[in-house]
């Protein structure tokens, strides 16, 4: 109404002092209206007549004036004016609506006195009739309405057509209005950007990478079957590692993996490679040959316990003594001393943990021991075992798989979990693991510590990792997060539920205290839950639905607050490790039997890394499961 009052305030000065009779513009400068001083500056009234005597804006006016004098679908209610006509048929037909849609009312409008419709009139509102049983509601009040669409014109923001001056979007489909974001939500959707736009950087920097060792990769699996070389005694052998740059050295031991179509982190081995790995650094500035470029690994030291390429000419097998090539007379640089072997290794680590056992509270469920033996070196006795069974059985061929059943109780629904003859083998050379894997060790924990023990039982429970995951939350987040809020309703008391999450190459632990919308994060490459967004935008939401469905009152300042704690817990110094750390920090949490986790971490278990020894407790209880369970059998 303001504008339109401004609208004619602006044509009454027009026509009184910019026009002649005729109503023409004067040529002269008319002079300034100091009757209306308090309302026009002589400034404002010199741009006033400059803009109206302007070329453009006589040609605009004369087109709107000759559009207004002519309209294609004219208006025949003078001054009655949509709503009193809205009111006036409202009134006659004694209907309980309280208004009328808009083309009914634009037709009203355009109909005679003698109650005629002029054909296009009528043509656009049985059109209209048409499109209002195809389109729905919120269809027609987010984009155009169905008599905008008719009459194939733009709708205009603030106004409604065919409702009169006055009608906006807001008061006829009476829309909430839309909050702004407040200052939290807009930090966290930029931190989450920020995070998204560092993964992008990481993601495109490691695909440089890859392309520019593509041209040495293997491109057939005929080659990649080439790897087995007669150089070397064909399967795992113990070996020296060699550098040749910037002098020729003795930098580390390993095992050599000398087996045919044996690949790298999924990948073709490069021409010239063969797969190692890599136990016992010599030289602690050694640089990997070629780098790894999954976990971005670029020194030998940061490799122990995982596997890398290296160049044949410089892998030498134990029993064997390098020579010096001809093309290094210079600058050699021999190392004889002698390494302790990695038997040596476990035996100290063995005993060093079993002091450590002793020490602790004796109502504490520890790791087992009984696969320790007091003296000399670890025995894997149960690897070799399950090994031996696998080697025996049908699983020993290609294809071969078991099913696991997975109780209601474990994951909140009752499923049956594959093994292949592929996650053993992960198991057996400590490589990279699966999902099959990760759910066989829960089902472990559940047997061992829960069954039985109302109170762990009642205390922790387990997400599915195959229900929630990096690829479903992007595919099926809707799925996802009503699988998490069914998960946390089913609880009556606080609990602690302990989510394995895989984000595509990678694995951490979430462990998530609904009740008190805490979630702790616990990952083993230091990272940050930023890294993770689709992940956290999952968790929080179901949180939030959660404490709707459970009608919990929480404070105005927390309604969108959810409390994450990142755990300085143990961290992996490879890319290989991450899998076997979140079934270590899983029993870890449940023996501790305690909702609360210290940011720092347990003191029964706070170290900087664990050790190959503390992951082969891991690996050995979950062979001795599989033995037990008869899973594997001849």
């Amino acid at each position: 109404m303001a504008g339109k009052r401004h609208r004619g305030w602006r044509t009454f000065l027009t026509n009184k002092y910019l026009k002649d009779k005729e109503k023409k513009f004067v040529e002269y400068d008319p002079e300034y209206p100091v009757k209306y001083a308090i309302f026009i500056t002589e400034e404002e009234w010199v741009a006033f007549v400059d803009q109206r005597r302007d070329e453009n804006f006589k040609k605009v006016s004369a087109t709107n004036r000759e559009r207004a004098s002519n309209p294609t679908y004219a208006y025949k209610k003078g001054r009655l004016g949509y709503a009193r006509l809205e009111e006036k048929i409202l009134d006659e037909t004694k209907s309980d609506a309280t208004s009328l849609p808009p083309h009914v009312l634009w037709k009203e409008a355009r109909m005679g006195k003698d109650g005629t419709v002029r054909d296009d009139v009528q043509h656009i509102y049985d059109e209209c009739e048409t499109l209002s049983q195809s389109i729905s509601t919120a269809e027609d009040q987010e984009n155009r309405s169905v008599l905008s669409r008719a009459l194939n014109v733009p709708e205009y923001p603030g106004r409604v057509r065919g409702k009169g001056h006055g009608c906006t979007p807001t008061s006829l489909y009476k829309n909430p209005r839309r909050r702004n974001p407040s200052n939290q939500e807009v930090m966290d959707t930029l931190q989450a950007l920020q995070a998204q736009v560092l993964q992008l950087q990481k993601d495109n920097e490691r695909y440089r990478c890859m392309e520019k060792c593509s041209s040495q990769l293997k491109e057939t699996s005929e080659k990649a079957s080439i790897n087995c070389q007669n150089k070397f005694p064909e399967g795992i052998s113990s070996c020296q590692l060699y550098l040749s740059s910037p002098t020729y050295r003795l930098v580390g031991k390993g095992k050599v993996h000398n087996t045919s179509g044996d690949l790298l982190h999924h990948r073709p081995l490069p021409d010239g490679h063969l797969k190692v790995s890599v136990d016992v650094v010599l030289d602690k500035d050694a640089l990997l040959p070629i780098p790894d470029i999954v976990s971005e690994t670029t020194l030998l030291r940061d490799a122990i316990g995982s596997f890398v390429a290296w160049p044949l000419d410089l892998i030498f097998i134990d029993d064997e003594t390098p020579t010096k090539p001809a093309s290094k007379d210079n600058g050699i640089l021999r190392h004889n001393e002698s390494v302790a072997s990695q038997k040596e290794v476990f035996a100290q680590g063995s005993q060093q943990l079993s002091q450590k056992i002793g020490s602790r509270q004796k109502n504490k469920r520890d790791l087992p021991v009984t696969s320790l033996p007091k003296k000399g070196a670890f025995v894997p006795r149960y690897q070799i075992s399950l090994e031996t069974l696998v080697d025996s059985s049908d699983m020993a061929t290609a294809g071969a798989i078991r099913l696991l059943d997975m109780e209601e109780d474990i994951f909140g629904y009752s499923c049956t979990e594959t093994i292949g003859k592929e996650d053993l083998e992960h198991i057996f050379r400590h490589q990279e693991l699966g999902v099959g894997v990760i759910h066989t060790y829960i089902r472990f924990l559940y047997d061992n510590f829960m069954r039985g023990n109302d109170q762990l039982s009642n205390r922790f429970r387990f997400v599915s990792s195959s229900l929630v995951n990096k690829a479903l939350i992007c595919r099926e987040p809707d799925s996802c997060r009503e699988y998490l809020v069914k998960r946390f309703m089913a609880s009556s008391t606080n609990n602690l539920y302990l989510w394995p999450y895989n984000s595509g190459c990678h694995w951490l632990l979430l462990a998530i205290d609904p009740l008190k919308e805490v979630v702790y994060f616990l990952n083993s490459i230091d990272g940050e839950w930023t890294n993770y967004p689709d992940m956290k935008q999952l968790v929080d939401t179901s949180i939030k639905v959660f404490r709707s469905q459970r009608q919990a009152r929480v404070p105005r300042t927390k309604s969108s607050n959810i409390t994450w704690i990142k755990v300085q817990c143990p961290l992996q110094r490879n890319s290989i490790d991450c899998g076997y750390f979140v079934m270590r920090f899983m029993r870890e949490i449940i023996n501790m039997n305690q909702i609360e986790i210290p940011i720092t971490y347990f003191d029964e278990y706070k170290c900087a890394h664990y050790t190959r020894l503390q992951l082969e407790q891991i690996k050995e209880e979950l062979c001795q499961y599989f033995i037990e369970k008869r899973l594997i059998s001849i």
